[in-house]
């Protein structure tokens, strides 16, 4: 089963101020291509989409008017107002049951690294290939008790079953360091600042008193 269902009404009209009257009337205009066969240009129910959205590599199940036609895609290119952060246009990739295909999914830390460290992340999300209908919403990398001077690579992620990297095996994507040195640093700079300061001052006292 796909995870959303949208009715698609076929979309004849383009241009900007075509565009315009779509998404006013709450739909969002989208194109559907893919497997060899030419694009068709459709428009889908804006909060629906919006919603399934929220969830990453979201499965949709695009259903024509007269139900002649299902189709299963994924979203590949999603345009959205800069300010507004409105849906103004989807690409949809028409994708198969049983073919696999590769997606950026999202990282999600949990747990605790050691006393005195700090986690940084370097990679929000990792490269993956599998099931077009079994597509991970994101994937856990788990941080617990890790010490100072430790990493995780892409190739160091568990993935669930069926589930394939595509990324470098060697793409960092946490990295824990000692927190003291940073601490170390920022005081040191401080320091540093302040002795600079009361330099400036004492000058200023003694040119002060030679006048």
């Amino acid at each position: 089963m796909a995870d959303f269902k949208l009715i698609a009404e076929p979309r004849n009209e383009f241009g900007k101020g075509a565009a315009r009257r779509t998404r006013r009337a709450g739909r969002i205009p989208a194109v559907v291509y893919g497997h060899g066969g030419d694009p068709v240009h459709i428009s889908i129910d804006g909060h629906a989409t919006m919603m399934a959205l929220k969830h990453a590599n979201a499965l949709f199940e695009i259903e024509s008017t007269d139900g002649a036609k299902n189709v299963l895609a994924i979203a590949r290119d999603v345009q959205t107002d800069p300010v507004t952060r409105q849906i103004e246009h989807l690409d949809l990739i028409i994708v198969k049951r049983g073919e696999k295909v590769e997606v950026d999914v999202p990282v999600h830390i949990i747990g605790e690294s050691a006393p005195g460290t700090m986690v940084q992340q370097e990679e929000s999300t990792i490269l993956i290939k599998a099931d077009a209908t079994k597509l991970p919403e994101y994937i856990e990398v788990t941080i617990d008790g890790r010490a100072a001077g430790e990493h995780v690579l892409a190739g160091q992620v568990e993935l669930a079953s069926g589930v394939e990297l595509a990324a470098d095996p060697e793409l960092l994507v946490v990295n824990v360091s000692e927190e003291a040195e940073m601490d170390t640093e920022s005081d040191a700079g401080e320091t540093e600042e302040e002795s600079t300061e009361e330099s400036t001052e004492d000058a200023a006292e003694e040119k002060s008193e030679d006048a």
